[in-house]
């Protein structure tokens, strides 16, 4: 009797055992799985998320540039997907994102010095707080489309929209969409879509500048990016610079010693920008 006893207290401990190291085995497999392939997951859900913020901002332009081209003051309507949520029944963050208008502030050309003559320069900004993907910025600022991210320099994805006319002098031309955000719907975050309203007033003016006696600068947040994209098109034509050379806020353009004169052409375009629902007219 007392062998029986024993042998189903053996069995009852190994029972507890087996029992044990399942739950050992089940733990281990979903840490693995909460360490290494979920962040890896994530990451992806992440960077997609980007390319999709890339094609909603690539839309917003196209929008801004048919209301423009058509002449057209009836509202078009873009969206963006702000973030990326969490994944159920595993440890993971939510990705939150910001939408705004920037039309007050540095930013601005000016144009011999004269900040009398200073023209605005407005974006519409989005920036992503993302987990595991690097933190991406996008911004639609005088009519090209500049990406920043915290890893690297910012570029001109897309260039505004400039035209150069090397010619007996150098001119330049410039369509500049100058943005106005509506108080109260300028700005939003958060995870879900949101919608963003543009209207073209149709009130175009026009500065020109037939004669440039010094230079043109170009403040940006981001002068790099302008640099790289104004090299492109004109930098064998005239004398560019990053300035100042540490810390650079704005782009120089300037006559090159013994060169031609330079001419510079702005066409304003007005584009009034609601962010979210409830439209004000």
């Amino acid at each position: 009797m007392r062998q029986m006893g024993r042998r189903r207290d053996a069995f009852a401990v190994a029972g507890v055992i087996e029992a044990l190291l399942m739950v050992a085995l089940v733990a281990v497999i979903i840490s693995t799985i909460q360490l290494i392939y979920i962040p890896q997951i994530m990451e992806q859900k992440e960077a997609e998320h980007m390319d999709q913020i890339s094609n909603q901002f690539s839309s917003l332009k196209s929008y801004i540039d048919l209301q423009i081209i058509s002449n057209s003051d009836a509202p078009m309507f873009s969206m963006l997907t702000l973030g990326s949520r969490e994944l159920p029944y595993f440890i993971t963050g939510e990705a939150y994102g910001e939408v705004m208008v920037i039309d007050s502030g540095s930013n601005r050309i000016v144009i011999d010095e004269d900040e009398w003559q200073s023209i605005p320069l407005t974006s519409v900004m989005y920036h992503a707080y993302n987990v595991y993907f690097v933190d991406q910025t996008y911004i639609l600022e005088g009519g090209g489309i500049i990406i920043d991210q915290s890893n690297g320099e910012p570029v001109m994805r897309v260039d505004p929209s400039l035209v150069v006319n090397n010619a007996s002098k150098i001119n330049i031309y410039v369509d500049l969409p100058i943005i106005y955000g509506t108080e109260g719907k300028n700005f939003t975050y958060g995870l879900g879509k949101c919608f963003i309203r543009t209207n073209f007033s149709g009130k175009i003016t026009y500065q020109n500048f037939t004669t440039i006696s010094s230079n043109i600068k170009i403040y940006s947040t981001y002068p790099e990016a302008w640099y790289k994209a104004l090299n492109s098109t004109m930098g064998t034509m005239v004398d560019l610079s990053l300035q100042p050379t540490e810390n650079p806020t704005h782009v120089r353009i300037e006559k090159k010693t013994g060169g031609k004169e330079i001419g510079f052409y702005i066409t304003k375009l007005p584009i009034y920008v609601q962010i979210g629902p409830g439209w004000i007219k």
